[in-house]
């Protein structure tokens, strides 16, 4: 993976500290309490990404993603002057729909109910 890929950077074999570097407190504090809040927000971008990020990861790393991507927005909007277009709260599946559809299948069967597909089904 390349250098910029926070927690996998590696270099000659050596892995070197994912760990965020010193800043801001307030700063640090603000997109926090930002991020969570996002978090909250329904049908959003961001909702999305950490709901993703936090069954893969825990939550205290998909909070800190999530500022990440607030922070990155911020600074693109203050160098471009656009404003933020939220992706949407279905953003992930619309990327993949066939591993959204999977996932889908899947959820009923871990708690032992069979579904099979049908194409062109209307549900009723």
């Amino acid at each position: 993976m390349g250098r910029d890929v926070p927690g996998n950077d590696e270099s000659a074999g050596k892995r070197r500290s994912g760990k965020t570097r010193k800043g801001s407190k307030w700063l640090s504090q603000t997109l926090v309490e930002c991020s969570k809040a996002a978090n909250r927000s329904k049908d959003t971008y961001l909702a999305a990404q950490y709901a993703r990020l936090r069954a893969r990861r825990g939550a205290n790393k998909a909070t800190i993603a999530v500022c990440h991507s607030i922070l990155t927005a911020a600074w693109h909007m203050l160098q471009t002057g656009q404003t933020y277009t939220d992706r949407g709260g279905d953003f992930f599946a619309r990327r993949d729909p066939e591993r959204a559809r999977k996932r889908l299948v899947g959820q009923p069967e871990r708690v032992a109910y069979t579904i099979t597909p049908q194409k062109g089904a209307v549900p009723a």
